[in-house]
Formats: C-alpha cells, structure tokens, sequence
C-alpha cells in the first residue's frame, strides 16, 4: 500500500506485482465479460484483505487445547457498510465482502450524462441506517471525473454520521480524487492505481473503457409500453 503525497488519506496497491498483474488483464481489450467480472472480483477480495490493515482490533485472551495464548478478535470489521455504485459495483462489493462477511450492503444507482457537464443522475437510494461505529465503504471500480462519487456520499451522509468514509476503487484520474478532496477533506481513497488522467469525454486514460460494459455487456435502450389491462 503506498500513500500518495499529492493528497492526504490516498493510497494505491502499486506495489503489489498480483494486484497489477490482474489490472493488465482488465486493461486487455481482449478480455471478455466473464473474465473481467472475474477479475474485479479478484481486486475486491484481495483490496479488502489489504484495507483491514487499516482497522483497530481487539486483543483477547485464550485457551487453546494445551494452554493460554493471545489473540485478536474483529472490532472495526464487524461493523462496515459497504455502498455498492450500480452496475459495475457488483463484482467489486462481492469481492470486498468475501474479506469484510459481516458488511450491510446499501445500493445507489446513479448515472453520468455526457461531456462537458457531466451532470449526475441518481434514481435509486437504498440503505441501511448507519451507525456513529460504522466504517462506510463506497465501492466504484472508476473515480473519474469524482461526480458520481461527491453527489453519491452527500446524499448518504443524510442516512447517519460514520465513524470513518472511504472509497474502494480499481483506477482514479488526479482530476477526480482532487474534486473529491476539495469538498471532502475527511474522505479516505483507496484503488489499485492512480492512472494519468482523462478525455474529453470524461473517461480515465489509459484506463479500463466502460468498466460497466465490460462487466455486464453493452446495454439496449427499451421503451417501456404501457401496462395492458385485461379485458375479459
């Protein structure tokens, strides 16, 4: 884990040969649906595996089968909140939970609008009440632009007042973590790798492509016809 000294509370997982390894699998324009589901997945687990270095535990004491011994016991870790940033969030929370098992999980679906605007759509909250002891965790694989990301947060912070905020990413821009550090100073930032920048249209170079596409499949746009009553 390395802190990056542009920010404050902002680490990536550069130094791990695995996890940069899985990362130029996602980055392959060869990789499939399945094996980039997949290799989120993989991010997820080993990220969350990596953050509860982060989190105070508790000493015990106990009996072991032949004598005494000192151990630990989960203090933070059971008690975290993960936010899954639909629809690519998926993989990557599936992951984060296989590490952090006892996570109430929320959903927000929010979606960005084109360049230059970027504004930012949010059709669905659904959370848990949180608690002053959580540790609230925002899963989403691309902190680009930080839109989705600022206007997702402000909207939770309605929901209660955790002890700690943190966002899990795979890949961030500068440009993104700056906007999110100016209006949210306390936010911690944690992804694989801070990569160069962005296009004009607001998309993390070199990057991934749409994270969400790659995952899922490119969607159709349906018209929903009107319900039809039954006329017998």
């Amino acid at each position: 884990m390395i802190k990056d000294v542009r920010w404050e509370g902002v680490y990536s997982f550069e130094d791990s040969p695995y996890l940069m390894e899985v990362l130029t699998e996602l980055r392959s324009k060869e990789t499939e649906n399945i094996k980039f589901r997949k290799g989120l997945v993989k991010l997820g687990r080993y990220m969350g595996y990596e953050f509860t270095k982060t989190m105070d535990f508790k000493r015990v004491r106990i009996e072991t089968p032949l004598e005494k011994a000192d151990g630990v016991v989960s203090g933070d870790r059971n008690n975290v909140f993960i936010i899954t940033v639909l629809r690519v969030a998926i993989p990557l929370m599936e992951g984060l939970i296989k590490t952090l098992e006892h996570a109430r999980v929320g959903i927000v679906s929010a979606s960005r609008g084109k360049a230059p605007d970027f504004e930012i759509e949010m059709k669905y909250i659904k959370v848990p009440h949180i608690k002053e002891e959580d540790t609230l965790i925002v899963a989403d694989p691309m902190i680009a632009t930080g839109s989705t990301l600022l206007k997702t947060i402000k909207a939770i912070n309605e929901c209660g007042n955790p002890k700690r905020v943190v966002i899990i990413g795979v890949l961030a821009a500068p440009e993104g973590i700056s906007a999110i550090k100016k209006e949210l100073h306390d936010v911690e930032i944690y992804v694989t790798k801070i990569d160069r920048g962005l296009n004009d249209n607001g998309y993390i170079l070199p990057g991934l492509g749409d994270a969400g596409d790659r995952a899922f499949g490119e969607p159709i746009n349906i018209s929903f016809l009107p319900m039809m009553h039954n006329l017998e």
